[in-house]
């Protein structure tokens, strides 16, 4: 049973994408997903890895590599937004997915996985958080604020959900002419597409071709954690058409831990995941290297039905 891990864990300690690919060597993993604070120098030393069989490139977090005139602290995946009602903004954001299906393609990866907009309102679920650390949930201030962003989100959600669905139409027929599959993350802040019921909206529409869901651990967990969607629901519901995971724990509403530490019990995964699935985990600083190397062991025994 194949895990992966994220470059994510240990991108920013590097510039040397050689340095960066024999640390995680050294905890184990020979199968990694790329990042998406990569530049583009880097990932060609990568390339260079993957074709003396150093390494093997599985999936790649779009955009990767890091877009033209982006310094690498600003480089999200969603810098430039495929939902954006400013039309070079889109154009940007599905020049640059597309660039990152092409270095998929080239790497002889399998997968990309996408962040898919959002819609533009003042995001609240930060606020929301710091209520629930403080052991306010289900007051009247936490129900409220919780309340009017739902409404909010869903009064100005429409347009954009539209931008999303017409960015994704050029870029997964980009997808499925390389043999590139994608995959549509659930994601973190309460704002971003997309929802829970947007998953299903985007599945609907691209059903058989190069799109399908992929399902991240700990932005699930944080948002049953403040009471919106229960973890299970996401699976339940879009689990027949899941490409792949990011796999990481939580503390609370503080995601990216390794997933041997946190509140997560993994085993709630082993019914949904198949051999085929894609399995990274997806664990930042500050996890060490045994802290990932105790991940993966717990891991393969929880998939291969031993734990």
């Amino acid at each position: 049973m194949s895990l992966l891990l994220s470059t994510a864990w240990n991108a920013f300690r590097h510039t040397n994408a050689k340095k960066l690919i024999f640390e995680i060597k050294k905890t184990g993993f020979q199968e990694v997903e790329l990042s998406f604070n990569l530049t583009s120098s880097m990932v060609r030393d990568i390339a260079g890895l993957v074709k003396n069989k150093e390494i093997r490139v599985i999936s790649l977090h779009n955009f990767c590599p890091i877009p033209d005139g982006i310094k690498r602290c600003a480089a999200l995946p969603d810098y430039y937004s495929m939902s954006s009602l400013d039309e070079r903004e889109r154009q940007k954001a599905i020049k640059y997915a597309e660039r990152t299906i092409r270095t998929a393609a080239a790497l002889n990866a399998k997968a990309v996985v996408l962040h898919t907009g959002r819609v533009e309102i003042a995001d609240h679920t930060k606020e929301l958080i710091r209520l629930y650390e403080k052991r306010l949930k289900g007051s009247r201030q936490y129900s409220c604020m919780k309340n009017e962003m739902t409404r909010e989100r869903k009064r100005r959600s429409g347009s954009y959900v539209s931008n999303t669905l017409k960015s994704l139409e050029k870029i997964s027929r980009y997808a499925e002419s390389l043999k590139i599959k994608l995959g549509i993350e659930n994601r973190f802040y309460y704002r971003e597409i997309p929802s829970f019921e947007e998953i299903g909206i985007i599945l609907k529409r691209f059903q058989g071709g190069s799109v399908y869901y992929w399902h991240d651990t700990g932005h699930a967990q944080v948002m049953e954690n403040l009471g919106f969607t229960p973890q299970k629901d996401f699976l339940d519901t879009y689990g027949h058409q899941l490409l792949g995971m990011h796999l990481h724990n939580v503390h609370g509403c503080k995601d990216h831990a390794p997933p041997c530490k946190g509140d997560i019990d993994f085993r709630l995964f082993r019914p949904y995941v198949t051999a085929k699935t894609i399995k990274v985990i997806e664990a930042h600083y500050p996890a060490t290297g045994q802290d990932l190397a105790k991940s993966r062991l717990l891991l393969e025994k929880i998939f291969d039905g031993r734990k």
